[in-house]
């Protein structure tokens, strides 16, 4: 019977791995890196961000039953995950680069209906074998940053695009820190590139057949709230100093691409689509630089905000 029941448990977590949208951190991990900046953040800048989250238009949902006192932080939180969301809504639309054309680098505000998912990565290659690799297209997840941090710190844009700019910044920041965001292997086995772990397969427990990629992305779960992030943000490790004050987001991307190298392209995970069983120590290890990524990722996204909203 527990064996039954163990298989079933894992059946359920592998269906979630298999066919959840790409989306780094998943919301958890997503809510958890704007929990650890919203402590971190100036009392300016936390006034300044709850006045321009009030503009989205999932503000009134974000609050749905917060006492007054707790929404500024409960929206800010649930911010983090609104990239993610639109995805799911039928009011925006998906494309890719040549398909959304001139629009794929708009930065219109909440005008914008497409969803931009080649703004949530930069893969850049890397390769172990030799195999040559291709450069990342723009625009992307770096691109992105360096465009809605500026206008997001400007006199020029309105508030309505700089909203859109925050919770932007709030999605993405977290995005460079998952490692399968920053790089794609290319390798003997993948010579058109992995696409950041999406091309491999990997076994957990009884199943197999989950993708690296979303096996990285749930590392930190899925469900829960805003109090349920920041419960979890509290439980994390404090971030190095010393790392927490880079403010180059080309520096932060290339340190995921590292850790992609040293941490996730090593055994079990060979080259090829797999699927590869992933050991006790490869998981421990991965759940250990999850925690770790998640909580420099807020450290950096509060200064990030800081700085641009001063």
């Amino acid at each position: 019977m527990m064996k039954t029941l163990l298989r079933t448990a894992s059946a359920v977590a592998l269906l979630a791995l298999s066919t959840t949208t790409v989306r780094a951190w998943w919301d958890m991990g997503h809510m958890a890196v704007a929990a650890v900046a919203y402590e971190r953040l100036t009392p300016a800048a936390r006034a300044r961000a709850a006045a321009l989250l009030r503009l989205n238009p999932n503000f009134d949902k974000w609050v749905r039953g917060v006492p007054a006192a707790e929404q500024d932080r409960a929206a800010f939180v649930h911010a983090a995950t609104w990239a993610d969301d639109i995805k799911r809504s039928n009011n925006y639309q998906r494309g890719s680069i040549a398909q959304d054309g001139a629009d794929a680098t708009a930065n219109a505000g909440y005008s914008d209906h497409l969803v931009h998912d080649y703004w949530h990565y930069v893969d850049l290659p890397f390769s172990s074998d030799g195999t040559p690799g291709e450069s990342p297209r723009a625009p992307n997840a770096l691109t992105q940053i360096e465009a809605f941090r500026r206008a997001l710190a400007s006199n020029s844009a309105s508030d309505d695009v700089k909203s859109y700019d925050l919770v932007w910044l709030l999605h993405l920041v977290g995005d460079v820190h998952q490692p399968l965001h920053a790089t794609s292997r290319f390798s003997r086995g993948m010579p058109k590139g992995d696409q950041g772990g999406n091309k491999e397969t990997v076994c957990l427990a009884f199943t197999c057949g989950a993708k690296l990629h979303a096996y990285w992305d749930g590392l930190l779960g899925d469900r829960g709230g805003p109090s349920d992030a920041e419960a979890l943000a509290a439980t994390l490790p404090s971030p190095d100093a010393t790392a927490a004050a880079v403010e180059d987001p080309a520096t932060w991307v290339k340190e995921s691409e590292q850790l992609a190298e040293q941490a996730v392209y090593i055994g079990p995970i060979g080259d090829g689509a797999g699927p590869f069983a992933l050991t006790d120590a490869y998981q421990a290890d991965a759940k250990r630089i999850a925690q770790q990524q998640v909580a420099l990722a807020g450290a950096r996204l509060a200064r990030l905000i800081d700085a641009a909203l001063r």
